[in-house]
């Protein structure tokens, strides 16, 4: 058990306290902090020790297959228990959400099959840019979250379909007050913060599916091709 390893082992631990936080009001009741504020601070200290946890292991040389093993899950169980709590919140469509753990859990257990072979499926570029864009997808959600009630969007905690997307008329009042003589309110706020993670969410479901589709190519081109001198 070294540094890295306890990142790791903290953002499994770092789990429960944010689902509590997010769909609990123990956040206001016992701490008197909104739990957007306080959510979405939890959310980012737990994505950064997955960035310092790998930097630091590569640092010291302290690359275990212990870490090798902890570290995807740590990171799905992160971000799977932040999108299920957000589907609670009705801030995001469960359809999204199904595809997007759907796609850890089938590139999770292909990597597996391919490890047994001893072959390493490393992270993809695209792959990458699918976590670092769930994070921000996720962080905007929760800065959503509004104590007493939800955004006042009139399609909220409804399908969000593309082509409509940028008509949404509290979307044009919250630009107004923005960029107008009108102050703007934290509603206001609040409709552009949803407004920009529902637009996130659609380039994370899209780079979901153009990550796993480079996988289970890396798969077949390197499983496969091992086995076939075998046959």
């Amino acid at each position: 058990m070294n540094l890295p390893n306890s990142l790791t082992l903290s953002r499994i631990f770092i789990v429960p306290l944010l689902v509590v936080v997010l769909l609990t009001p123990v956040s206001e009741n016992w701490l008197g902090v909104p739990r957007y504020l306080l959510g979405v601070s939890i959310f980012v200290a737990a994505a950064l020790t997955d960035y310092f946890d790998g930097k630091l292991a590569r640092s010291r040389k302290q690359v275990s297959k212990l870490g090798k093993l902890l570290d995807p899950i740590a990171d799905k169980l992160l971000i799977s228990a932040a999108l299920i709590s957000l589907v609670e919140n009705h801030l995001a469509p469960a359809w999204a959400v199904v595809i997007i753990v759907g796609r850890e859990f089938a590139v999770t257990g292909l990597r597996s099959i391919a490890a047994t072979e001893g072959i390493v499926i490393s992270a993809s570029k695209m792959g990458k840019f699918k976590m670092v864009a769930q994070v921000v997808t996720v962080g905007l959600l929760i800065l959503s979250i509004s104590p007493g009630q939800s955004p006042h969007v009139s399609n909220f905690g409804k399908p969000f379909p593309a082509i409509t997307f940028w008509t949404v008329p509290e979307l044009r009042t919250a630009w107004s007050h923005l960029f107008g003589p009108e102050n703007t309110t934290w509603n206001d706020w609040q409709v552009l913060l949803y407004t920009a993670g529902r637009a996130m969410l659609w380039v994370v479901v899209i780079s979901s599916f153009i990550s796993m589709w480079g996988y289970f190519r890396a798969f077949f081109t390197d499983v496969v091709r091992k086995q076939k001198p075998a046959n």
